[in-house]
């Protein structure tokens, strides 16, 4: 169990909630536009990229070795009970998804952390397309 206060303390950390591991738009697009700008967000002072899904540990361990994640600023982590996605209230359960994915899951979204404090946020869906979390657009609000 991770301490998002005690984790987020002291730094800057951009937290990545997403749908789902293993999904298309997330393992095709999301994860590597994070990957592929690791130099950039270093040089705007992010010490983390937290990435997380409403999914068990077992499942982002997976997809953490997946994507090839190990030894970058890229750490998955796991909500299997919607614990985080539930007290930032962004819990996606539209029927739709939910016919898809099966549960209750996240939405798509960004958040710029500083010392515990968040300073930007942005959330995917309606007027909002989902590269507005991605890597480029958080780059421009760090």
């Amino acid at each position: 169990k991770v301490n998002m206060g005690e984790r987020l303390a002291g730094k800057k950390t951009i937290v990545v909630g997403l749908p789902g591991a293993f999904t298309p738009v997330c393992s095709g697009q999301q994860v590597p536009s994070y990957l592929a700008m690791q130099a950039e967000l270093k040089a705007k002072g992010v010490d983390e990229v937290l990435v997380y899904c409403v999914n068990d540990g077992a499942v982002m361990e997976g997809w953490a070795k997946d994507q090839k994640v190990a030894g970058s600023m890229i750490t998955f982590l796991a909500d299997p009970r919607s614990e985080l996605t539930k007290a930032l209230n962004l819990v996606l359960d539209e029927p739709p998804v939910m016919a898809v994915l099966g549960n209750p899951r996240c939405q798509r979204f960004a958040i710029v952390v500083e010392n515990g404090i968040i300073k930007d946020l942005a959330v995917a869906g309606g007027d909002v397309p989902d590269e507005a979390t991605f890597a480029e657009a958080m780059l421009k609000k760090c």
